[in-house]
């Protein structure tokens, strides 16, 4: 009966999704405006993405159609997800592509782990219906949320390359501010330096800010909005500051800079600690391991007798 209950509710979740898949949705009020809002503006690309190196063929052909149609179904349902968009961002890859990834590891699970459970039924224990069931969702569940993680790790990781960029390219703004250049062109020469592909991010958004017709401090805050990086809306205000206030701006950047660099230190040191830390607790478990291994003949002697 637990067997029955279980395959019918799979099999009506499924039917359900299936029918919210293609059953068009009636659009949200806020996905409307947004819709509307993009159409009268000619749907700008945002400000310092570059175009994703997408190689369709084969698999990622397939990810990307199934993603397109599952960010299109969200977007008329008003789902944004936030976190997971500034975390592609700053990654520079599509989000279709990521929402197919999703899937087409879910789907998989689903596949891969039924047929290792029929090998090892023939060749092994009958692990009876059960376990393999809940074993397949379990993993299918983990496989979908997989990539959310990896995204997440990595995310973060280029945030902080991003980060230690940020600090030269302050040191680089003060330096051309020192020689005698304003402010504009200063950011836009202290971007020039270098073809990271931070320091390139930052120059794709100053020279779109000078295309659209806005200031390069409301460039480099669109950015560090779109990318999630503090220090760049951080920046940008002080940029505002200097710019439209005539605040002395120099000392400010090198401060900051300095200030980022501690930062940084800091962080460094701290991973070092929480690594000494790993370290010694595994020293601790090779230890009572090895104790373990030299007290079991004696233990074994007094049980036995």
């Amino acid at each position: 009966m637990m067997l029955i209950m279980l395959a019918g509710a799979t099999a009506g979740l499924g039917l359900y999704l299936l029918v919210k898949v293609f059953v068009q949705p009636a659009p949200g009020v806020a996905a409307t405006l947004a819709r509307l809002d993009a159409g009268r503006r000619g749907t700008p690309q945002p400000v310092g993405r570059a175009q994703p190196d997408v190689r369709l063929g084969g698999i990622d052909r397939a990810r990307l159609n199934i993603g397109s149609r599952l960010e299109a179904e969200s977007a008329a349902r008003g789902w944004q997800f936030a976190k997971v968009r500034l975390d592609l961002a700053i990654m520079n890859r599509p989000f279709s592509l990521h929402l197919g990834t999703k899937v087409l590891l879910a789907v998989g699970a689903l596949v891969w782990l039924p047929l290792m459970a029929g090998v090892l039924r023939l060749i092994g224990p009958n692990l009876g219906t059960t376990t393999p069931a809940i074993l397949t969702l379990a993993g299918a569940a983990m496989a979908f949320f997989l990539p959310d993680l990896t995204l997440r790790k990595e995310a973060e990781e280029r945030r902080r390359h991003f980060r230690h960029v940020v600090g030269s390219f302050l040191d680089l703004v003060a330096m051309n501010l020192a020689g005698g250049r304003g402010l504009p062109e200063a950011l836009m020469a202290a971007s020039s330096v270098g073809d990271h592909w931070a320091m390139a991010r930052i120059r794709q958004a100053l020279s779109n800010a000078r295309v659209i017709g806005v200031t390069p401090w409301d460039g480099v805050s669109r950015l560090g909005s779109e990318l999630g990086v503090e220090e760049l809306r951080d920046l940008a205000s002080a940029l505002a500051l200097a710019g439209d206030e005539g605040a002395k701006i120099r000392h400010s950047l090198m401060a900051r800079a300095e200030s980022m660099r501690r930062k940084e230190l800091t962080d460094v040191e701290g991973q070092a600690g929480e690594r000494s830390q790993s370290m010694l607790v595994a020293q601790l478990l090779i230890c009572a391991a090895f104790l373990l291994f030299l007290a079991y003949p004696a233990t074994s002697q007094i049980l036995a007798s």
